[in-house]
């Protein structure tokens, strides 16, 4: 027989203080393919750190162990890795089996990082197990298996991938004589069938059960007698795939087992998740209903009119320089209404008066204006309508009222056209009641009454200069453009510059500026609330690999490379948020439902970039967030965390 496993002045040591302890002490011995050894001590001896040197868990601090030739102080960690997943298989005293895991997916555990297509693997789980006497027990948790039984799963986990070395610790320390003489039966049995069988123990009696007991002690070999002759047995072939472990069913396999680690712990992962709901829930309700809040500011801006532009006599809002007040005339606005980028104009001459009916009596805002003055406004009519040129021409004492105006001097009358009021001392006809217009900022109690803009100046106030002029763009013109004409117009007529102007689009663009601004802030403070979501979830995650530090040992040990567990943490952590971003956007729909009801005008509406929005957010927390427990779970030392309690 050919020398399988061959150490050479093997030595390990740890710090301690400032100095080092010195454990394994030059060791120095070959064990042939297909033997049966048992590595013998006392606790302290040093022979587990022989058994994790031997299986690759660990690396000497000096001398040289090949594994078929080939030296493993020139491979990295992933090849190392690779040399556990196709040449060893481990068998533990405590049987270290993934609780959450059923017996047939623990054994199928060292198949996944060899890349063992599913149906496969889980065909030969089933026959390891057939063969071990637990075919009725493959769907087993392990708290549902006696100790004997979960050795027996541990074994076929260690043959999964064909398990040429066995390397058993202490594999009957936990078990009682009935199952100890049962393992010890098999692991004779794999003997055998050519495996080499490795066991490391301190009871005499069971290392009387291999071909060759090698006793160490403080350290150092004491006894090492030479392998015994016997025919060479046939090597065990390994079950490993031809084909490479690919990204794209590796990720699969991460997927499903972050899955099966989720439902492990349900609440857990639900209180994970809390603040990842409450995160994206927040971040998506106030884009959606920011946005529907300013569309609804925004409608109602145009509803008072936008595309308009307000002339003023004076240089500026509260200029009442008398040589400035009666600059503009009736004249200007015909001048203004004829351009061809106006869709309507109207003049406007207003005070304050009181009006009558009967014995009720009230104050109203009195304007005098033209026929197109309710077209400029977007104005509709409930009853009646506006003045025709007839009215305008003759003076005609008419009036149009306000839904105000009519509650309060009519409150129990179905029609009030026809009906003659004061307004001052002048009696008027009522021809029209304007319609009342509703917005988010409410509707406005002033009693408000319109007289044709003749009938005002000749009649009521007896001037012949407007207060001012309002005038509509016609849609698709520049409004700044045509403010910028009406000026140039109105200096041309007047010689100088004795009026101002105010163009309602600023108006526009100043809520449009302002909501922006608030939607932002408040979108900020969503997302402070997703990053302390994310913090939580950084949290647990730190939390569960500290808590599953043993389960990475073992992943490690039956092959999982350190990036295969950072994928399998990661893509955890991305999982969680990603489940939790989706429970978050059906949150805020709920939100957005609610709203509709509460406020019917409002139309808060689901656009594909707020949904986008929200799964990238989701994303990018769990990368973010997880990315350091997955960083810190597979920096992990295999031998460390195997022997975390």
């Amino acid at each position: 027989m050919s020398a399988l496993l061959e150490l050479e002045d093997i030595r390990r040591s740890y710090p301690s203080g400032e100095g080092r302890i010195e454990v394994l002490k030059g060791i120095t011995l070959s064990i042939e393919a297909g033997e049966m050894v048992a590595i013998m001590g006392a606790s302290g001896s040093g022979k587990s750190t022989l058994m994790n040197i031997l299986g690759c868990l660990d690396t000497p601090s000096a001398g040289h162990y090949r594994v078929a030739g080939v030296d493993v102080a020139q491979l990295d960690g992933d090849q190392l890795a690779r040399l556990r997943r196709e040449h060893f298989g481990f068998i533990f005293q405590r049987y270290h089996l993934l609780s959450h895991l059923s017996a047939s997916q623990n054994v199928e555990v060292p198949a996944i990082y060899a890349g063992t297509p599913v149906a496969q693997r889980q065909k030969r789980a089933c026959e390891l197990l057939s063969r071990l006497g637990l075919e009725e027990r493959v769907d087993y948790q392990p708290t549902q298996l006696s100790g004997g039984q979960q050795q027996r799963v541990s074994i076929a986990r260690a043959l999964m991938n064909g398990g040429q070395v066995i390397l058993a610790d202490e594999p009957t320390g936990a078990l009682d004589s009935h199952s100890s003489a049962e393992v010890m039966a098999t692991l004779r049995q794999l003997r055998d069938r050519g495996h080499t069988v490795i066991i490391v123990t301190h009871d005499p009696e069971v290392a009387a059960q291999a071909e060759r007991i090698i006793e160490i002690r403080d350290g150092e070999i004491v006894s090492n007698p030479p392998p015994l002759s016997r025919e060479a047995a046939s090597r065990p072939e390994p079950h490993i795939p031809a084909s490479a472990w690919r990204l794209l069913p590796a990720f699969q396999e991460s997927l499903r087992m972050a899955w099966l680690a989720m439902a492990a712990n349900k609440m857990r992962t639900l209180l994970t998740m809390l603040g990842i709901i409450i995160g994206i829930a927040s971040v998506v309700s106030i884009v959606v209903v920011g946005d529907a809040a300013q569309q609804r500011v925004l409608a109602d801006i145009r509803s008072i009119g936008t595309n308009t532009i307000d002339v003023y006599p004076g240089r500026d809002f509260g200029d009442d320089d008398p040589q400035y007040q009666q600059s503009l005339s009736y004249d200007d606005m015909v001048a203004i209404s004829r351009q061809s980028w106006v869709s309507s104009a109207t003049p406007s001459v207003s005070k304050n008066l009181r009006v009558r009916y009967g014995s009720k009596d009230a104050a109203a805002s009195v304007n005098g204006v033209s026929s197109q003055y309710f077209d400029v406004y977007g104005m509709g009519f409930s009853e009646g309508g506006t003045f025709n040129q007839a009215q305008l021409d003759s003076r005609a004492q008419v009036v149009v009222v306000d839904s105000n105006t009519r509650r309060q001097l009519f409150p129990d009358r179905a029609s009030v056209l026809g009906e003659v009021i004061l307004v001052g001392n002048m009696p008027a006809t009522i021809i029209g009641v304007a319609e009342e217009k509703q917005s988010m900022f409410g509707s406005s109690k002033v009693l408000r009454v319109w007289l044709p803009w003749s009938t005002m100046t000749g009649r009521v106030t007896g001037q012949s200069w407007l207060n001012n002029i309002t005038v509509r763009v016609k849609e698709g013109y520049p409004s700044d453009e045509a403010e910028r004409q009406v000026a140039s117009l109105l200096e041309l007529r007047h010689g100088k510059r004795d009026f101002f102007t105010y163009n309602m689009d600023e108006l526009l663009k100043t809520a449009e500026r302002t909501t922006a601004t608030l939607q932002l802030f408040l979108t900020l403070v969503a997302v402070i609330s997703l990053l302390v979501g994310g913090i939580g979830v950084m949290n647990i995650m730190l939390v569960s690999v500290t808590e599953r530090t043993r389960e990475i040992g073992i992943r490690m040990a039956v092959g999982a490379r350190a990036g295969d567990v950072l994928r399998q943490f990661l893509i955890e952590s991305v999982l969680v948020c990603l489940v939790g971003g989706a429970l978050g956007v059906g949150l805020s729909l709920l939100i957005a439902l609610l709203l509709q009801v509460a406020l019917p005008d409002w139309a808060p509406g689901f656009s594909p970039l707020a949904l986008m929005m929200a799964f990238l957010c989701s994303t990018l927390t769990g990368v973010l967030f997880g990315w350091l427990p997955a960083r810190r779970a597979a920096r992990l030392n295999p031998v460390d965390a195997l022997a975390r309690e």
